[in-house]
């Protein structure tokens, strides 16, 4: 089998996907996938990305030799801002190239690379390149997080539609029901979501992840996302 690299993308920041890479990465470990998550970019962070320690919470590994050598994330900024702000306030400027050679060196061991992205599909890498434009210039599968909180609705179609102009392949559409502050709105709007991507991404996949406490002792299964 051709390894394989699927972007995990979201409506915006704080939509869960960390903990939706987490949860896949650990379903696929699960059944016997050679599985690694990586960072586009991590801001707002000192050493090693915060959230690939917590994929590998999730997953109940220790920290990979991968995680430590900086391979799985290879930006990592102070400045809790977009990548290209972050980059700018250390003088640096981010090397796409760089990012693609780390993602490559990890196919050479592992049968899935999960990369999570920063922030939403917009979000600015350097002066001329954004998250979406990375995607698309290597032809990456997409998953899409979505939450419940009010708005995502909005900002759930406006990526969708990002999603249908650039031509990218949606594997799935993922709801994460957390916060879940009205079960109404909650409710309401997965129902909508998942009528919207029958009609127009027939070919993908809806999950709705329930708002739970104890992430790290939750399983779930995606079945037919590989």
């Amino acid at each position: 089998m051709k390894n394989k690299v699927i972007f995990v993308t979201g409506i915006d920041t704080d939509c869960g996907k960390t903990i939706v890479t987490g949860l896949l990465a650990k379903y696929l470990q699960n059944i016997g996938k050679k599985i690694i998550t990586q960072k586009l970019v991590q801001t707002g962070c000192l050493d090693i990305s915060e959230d690939i320690i917590f994929h590998r919470k999730i997953m109940k590994i220790a920290l990979l030799e991968e995680d430590k050598n900086k391979t799985t994330c290879s930006y990592i900024f102070k400045l809790p801002a977009s990548p290209r702000l972050a980059a700018k306030a250390e003088n640096e400027e981010i090397n796409i190239e760089k990012i693609l050679n780390s993602t490559n060196i990890l196919l050479e061991k592992f049968e899935y690379v999960l990369i999570e992205g920063a922030g939403g599909l917009y979000v600015p890498l350097n002066e001329n390149i954004t998250t979406i434009d990375y995607i698309k210039s290597n032809n990456y599968p997409v998953i899409l997080v979505s939450s419940s909180k009010l708005g995502s609705i909005n900002h759930t179609l406006l990526s969708l539609e990002a999603i249908k102009n650039k031509r990218l392949d949606l594997t799935a559409l993922i709801y994460n029901e957390f916060p879940n502050k009205n079960s109404l709105i909650t409710n309401d709007t997965k129902q909508y979501l998942q009528n919207y991507l029958k009609h127009n991404f027939p070919e993908s996949k809806f999950y709705s992840i329930p708002g739970i406490n104890k992430i790290t002792d939750f399983n779930f299964e995606f079945d037919e996302i590989i």
